[in-house]
């Protein structure tokens, strides 16, 4: 299913968590004639005949573009467990709402000269594969087994790079935490009967059960679900079984999804394990994907922690420009990361003399660092590398990195360093309210036709 790999892009536009255009409550007047359950049953069938059902500044949005994206859509949430799947006339509303706020986007980014070379969205689809745990032709494989061409999934990448610069650019230059924003933070953590939220990590084995399967292969499936199960609770390694068996994401990973707040998780998944103690197993859980076994590997209360794991890293930057583009970018840092494995080169003399931030002084030292204090898309990369290690080109909004992993301790916070966290939280919190508020404005300024379907 292509939904597992739209999970982890640059910046998660096909999410409808994350969708500002939803968070306002942005609701148009759908044009009567779309059409989609043909096409989210089977989006490999054949196509209705096109028509345009909204213009956007000029630009329109086509009815096979609103269809294409309500089904991965659909298939994303399915895959994610969500057990309130909305009506597929409130699905569609948001995803065309979701297009339009998307054009109004790119046409602000184009008007204002954001560009994105290929090189940068070859390196996006580098990362996505990464993250999945997959090499490039294999994503390429899925790609094409899931319906979506290579050109549409570059396409979409493209854009969310593009609006990923355009937020840069546009928002977060406006957020500023005073310590004033800081203290309200920990009053409230600190309020009687206040409750940080519940922090878990899970591994997944997904039984996936396809569309419009009979009642009796619904039933081999769940007969197979429960076998693997019993041996999970028996006892067998339940990574082990993930890479053998399931049908979801990160097989190779054993299924870990990762450390995140309970609110972030299916409410089905939170249900499912809520009275487990760490390392339990869940019954099986049914979703519209399939048949889930869920173990809870960590759980804690969130909040402002007395401890983290820290990182001690360093890097180099470059940024593209007309006098150097994102391929030669990306080129010089391969050079460097060939010499500096070769022993030819020192990566920080490297940095010393390349790298275009404040820590090239510094031979590209970043120092310690906690959960938070970097971008995503960097976060994410240096959490992959083990200690020496150095990884690709890396893009982000500020550029494009080398990054090299020195070690890593879990550290006891000082108060001042908790303040920082808290900075960092409080930051994150601004930037979704001013990003969606940005959004809002650009939305009300976009022209906006709704079209009613050829008769």
């Amino acid at each position: 299913m292509m939904h597992r790999f739209f999970a982890v892009t640059l910046a998660g536009l096909a999410t409808l968590a994350t969708w500002p255009a939803q968070a306002q409550g942005l609701r148009p007047s759908l044009p009567s004639g779309i059409s989609l359950s043909p096409g989210l049953a089977r989006p490999a069938g054949p196509r209705q005949a096109d028509y345009i059902v909204a213009v956007v500044n000029s630009e329109p949005i086509t009815n096979n573009e609103v269809r294409a994206r309500v089904v991965r859509v659909a298939q994303q949430m399915a895959q994610q467990g969500a057990n309130a799947m909305p009506s597929e006339a409130e699905l569609t509303r948001q995803v065309l709402e979701r297009l339009v706020l998307e054009k109004a986007q790119l046409q602000a980014a184009r008007e204002g000269g954001i560009k994105v070379e290929d090189t940068a969205v070859d390196l996006a689809e580098q990362n996505v594969a990464r993250q999945n745990r997959i090499d490039v032709p294999e994503l390429r494989r899925r790609l094409a087994q899931d319906g979506l061409t290579l050109a549409q999934f570059r396409e979409e990448l493209r854009n969310q790079l593009i609006v990923s610069r355009l937020r840069e650019r546009e928002v977060d230059g406006r957020v500023k935490v005073s310590d004033q924003d800081i203290d309200t933070y920990l009053r409230e953590q600190q309020s009687e009967g206040a409750q940080a939220p519940q922090e878990i990590n899970l591994a997944m084995l997904l039984v996936a059960v396809p569309e419009n399967a009979s009642a009796e292969r619904v039933k081999e499936l769940q007969a197979k679900a429960q076998g693997l199960l019993d041996r999970a609770k028996a006892g067998e390694d339940f990574a082990a079984l993930v890479r053998q068996y399931t049908d979801g994401p990160d097989q190779k990973g054993g299924g870990v999804l990762g450390m995140r707040s309970a609110e972030r998780y299916p409410q089905l998944f939170v249900d499912g394990v809520q009275d487990l103690p760490v390392g339990g197993v869940s019954p099986l859980l049914r979703s519209a994907a399939g048949f889930h076994i869920l173990k809870l590997l960590d759980k804690r209360q969130g909040g402002v922690p007395a401890a983290v794991p820290q990182t001690h890293a360093r890097h180099i930057l470059l940024r593209p420009s007309p006098q150097l583009s994102e391929a030669a970018a990306r080129d010089k840092l391969l050079d460097f990361k060939k010499r500096v494995e070769a022993g030819t080169a020192d990566f920080a003399a490297l940095a010393r003399e390349n790298s275009q931030d404040g820590s090239a002084k510094e031979g590209g030292d970043l120092g310690w660092a906690s959960p938070g204090q970097f971008v995503p898309e960097f976060e994410e990369v240096l959490d992959s590398l083990k200690p020496g290690q150095i990884s690709d080109p890396v893009v982000s909004r500020f550029g494009m990195h080398l990054i090299q992993l020195l070690e890593t301790r879990e550290r006891a916070l000082s108060p001042r360093e908790q303040r920082e966290v808290v900075r960092n939280i409080v930051r994150e919190k601004k930037l979704d309210e001013a990003y969606a508020n940005w959004a809002q404005e650009l939305r009300a300024r976009a022209y906006v036709e709704y079209r009613e379907p050829p008769q």
